[in-house]
């Protein structure tokens, strides 16, 4: 078989399965995210070179914030707190984490994106690897010459991929009260950089769309 081309997955037929699944979906107390669910076919994921670790920019950044934490100390952690991260761990307070698994589970589960100072990066190994590793969240490195506010604006715009054990994707492209169209160019843009990283015998099978509780919608 051959791959799906993305140009056959057009911004309207996504839209309108966005809107059906909104439909579908029970009113919550709460607003729910619109979940993008992307089945691969043909990705031997033994091979490490067929693992997919990306971090995708959206068009239209989703309106549920991202949440960011950084490893840092001194000057460092000055620059991330006027960047606006949403939180820094010096390295004392990473020390004072040491054995603490299930506290540390929920830091990994809580924030999106990690950032960390060269000097703490084999700390933050030791101590969190065990959980920020499987989900993908190993801090990306800052240094004295990154544009801290750049980097924290570009991540709160964009959803990480982490293909690693299954051969599907599922990240949220945005929330409900999103307008639909937006919405559509948020996963079209998944879509395509997925699509891009394939190997040559792996293509995409199957697009659904959802709500966070609601049920699947199949676009192809």
């Amino acid at each position: 078989m051959s791959k799906i081309l993305s140009i056959e997955i057009t911004v309207e037929k996504l839209a309108e399965a966005i809107k059906e699944a909104k439909e579908k979906s029970k009113k919550r107390n709460f607003t729910q995210s619109i979940e993008l669910i992307i089945a691969i076919e043909g990705l031997d994921l033994k091979k490490p070179e067929n693992r997919i670790r990306t971090t995708i920019k959206l068009p239209y950044p989703p309106k549920k914030k991202k949440l960011i934490a950084v490893f840092a100390d001194g000057v460092m952690a000055e620059k991330a707190k006027e960047a606006g991260v949403d939180h820094v761990f010096s390295g004392k307070d990473l020390s004072g984490l040491s054995g603490l698994k299930r506290e540390i589970r929920k830091i990994a589960k809580k924030f999106d994106f990690f950032l960390a100072e060269p000097k703490l990066m084999a700390l933050v190994g030791k101590i969190m690897g065990f959980a920020l590793g499987p989900r993908g969240k190993m801090p990306q490195i800052i240094t004295p010459a990154t544009d801290i506010k750049k980097l924290v604006d570009e991540l709160r715009s964009s959803v990480f991929v982490n293909v690693r054990n299954n051969p599907m994707v599922g990240v949220s492209i945005g929330t409900e009260d999103m307008d639909d169209d937006k919405l559509a160019e948020n996963a079209l843009t998944v879509i395509k950089n997925i699509e891009s990283k394939l190997p040559e015998k792996a293509y995409i099978k199957r697009i659904y769309v959802k709500t966070t509780m609601g049920p699947s919608v199949r676009v192809i």
